[in-house]
C-alpha cells in the first residue's frame, strides 16, 4: 500500500505537463469493460478502520467480481483529514468516509456532522433522523450546491465521552484541559473552559503521553480501548455531549458517475452493512468495557450539574439556527424529534 509520501511524489510526476486532471484519473471508464479502481480514505486509523469500514470494503471488492476495486487508506495517509473534501473535489482521491465537520465540507450543514451537542441520545437516533425525519433530503440539497462531490449517505457511530489523565467529577474540572476533539464539539466545549486541540489522528496517543494533551473527547470507551487511548489515559467520564457521531460517505461526482448502476447498488449495500455492524459493535462495547474494562476508572458529573451543559447546548443550537435558513430547519427537526422522544418515554428517553 502506498504511503502519503510516495502517493504525493507519484502524483507530482503524473501531473507534469498534462495537468492536475491526470491525478484525478486512477479509474478506468466502466464502458471500456476494464476494472474501475478507487482510492478511498477514511477518517479512522488502522485499528479503528478494522471495524468501522474495512469489512464492508473487503466485502465490496469480493462481490464486485473484478469489475471494481476500492483501495482503502487510513487517517491522514494520503491527505490530511482537514483537506479531504478539497482533495476529493479535485479528484486527488475518489471517495471519503468521515464527518462533514472534520473534512471542512463547504456546506452550511457541515456543522451538524460529527458531534453536534445533545442532538442525539442513542445511535438509532441518527438513521431515524435521516430516513424518517427528512435529514437525507436536506443533506442532498446542500451537497447539490457544491460542484464535484456527491454525498452518498450518513450513519451513526459512538457517543462522545471524555477520556482523561486526571479525573473529571465537576464542570470546574474541565477548565483548562487541553482536549483532542472535533471542530464543532470543540467550539461548544470551549464554553466550559476546555481548550480544543487539533492534531493528526496518529499523533494523539503520544501527545497524551508527553502532556501536550490532557484528554480526548473524540469517541466512546470502545474506541478508547481499540485504538490504544485507554493505555495512556486513566479516567472515563460517563456523561457525554452526544449519543452518536454522525458520519458520511462521499465520492467525487465524476468518479461516481462512471460506476455502473449495479455497482452503485452494491456500494450502498456495503455502506448499510458497515452502518449495521457499528450499531451492535459500539452498543455492546460501550456497556461491556464500562463494566469489565480494567484500564479506565469511571467518573461522573452529577446529573443536576450536567443539565446546565444541556441547557447551554440548546442556546448553541439557536445560535447555529441563525446562520442559515437550512440550519434553522435542521435545528427545528432536532427540537421536534427530541421532544417526541421525551414524550415517548422509556426506552426512548429516561
Amino acid at each position: 500500500m502506498s504511503t502519503r509520501r510516495t502517493f504525493l511524489k507519484g502524483a507530482a510526476v503524473a501531473t507534469g505537463a498534462v495537468g492536475a486532471t491526470t491525478l484525478g484519473a486512477p479509474f478506468v471508464h466502466a464502458q471500456s469493460g476494464k476494472k474501475i479502481t478507487w482510492r478511498l480514505q477514511t477518517y479512522a486509523g488502522p485499528a479503528l478502520a478494522e471495524h468501522v469500514i474495512k469489512p464492508s470494503i473487503d466485502a465490496f471488492n469480493k462481490a464486485a467480481n473484478g469489475e471494481m476495486e476500492i483501495q482503502l487508506y487510513f487517517a491522514d495517509q494520503l491527505v490530511p483529514t482537514g483537506e479531504l473534501f478539497r482533495a476529493m473535489q479535485k479528484g486527488t482521491i475518489d471517495a471519503v468516509q468521515s464527518d462533514d465537520d472534520s473534512i471542512a465540507a463547504p456546506v452550511d450543514v457541515a456543522v451538524f456532522g460529527g458531534y453536534f451537542p445533545f442532538a442525539t441520545r442513542y445511535s438509532l437516533d441518527v438513521p431515524t433522523l435521516f430516513h424518517q425525519w427528512g435529514l437525507n433530503a436536506i443533506w442532498e440539497e446542500a451537497y447539490a450546491e457544491v460542484k464535484g462531490v456527491t454525498w452518498l449517505g450518513a450513519g451513526s457511530w459512538d457517543p462522545c465521552n471524555f477520556a482523561t489523565v486526571e479525573p473529571i467529577r465537576s464542570l470546574a474540572d474541565l477548565k483548562g484541559k487541553r482536549v483532542f476533539t472535533f471542530p464543532t464539539a470543540g467550539k461548544f466545549l470551549a464554553r466550559f473552559g476546555v481548550i480544543p486541540v487539533t492534531l493528526p489522528w496518529e499523533d494523539v496517543e503520544v501527545a497524551v503521553q508527553t502532556g501536550e494533551l490532557d484528554g480526548i473527547a473524540w469517541s466512546g470507551i470502545t474506541e478508547d480501548y481499540t485504538v490504544g487511548w485507554a493505555n495512556v489515559t486513566k479516567y472515563f467520564l460517563t456523561n457525554n455531549i452526544s449519543g452518536a457521531w454522525i458520519g458520511s460517505y462521499f465520492a467525487n461526482s465524476e468518479r461516481w458517475a462512471e460506476v455502473p448502476e449495479h455497482l452503485k447498488v452494491l456500494f450502498r449495500l456495503c455502506m448499510d452493512s458497515s452502518h449495521y455492524y457499528r450499531q451492535h459493535w459500539y452498543w455492546g462495547g460501550e456497556a461491556k468495557l464500562r463494566v469489565e474494562g480494567t484500564k479506565l476508572k469511571l467518573t461522573s458529573i452529577p446529573a443536576e450539574e450536567w443539565k446546565t451543559v444541556e441547557a447551554e447546548a440548546h442556546k448553541f443550537w439557536d445560535e447555529i439556527a441563525k446562520t442559515s435558513p437550512r440550519c434553522a430547519k435542521v435545528v427545528e427537526i432536532f427540537k421536534q424529534y427530541n421532544a417526541l422522544m421525551e414524550k415517548a418515554g422509556p426506552p426512548y428517553r429516561y
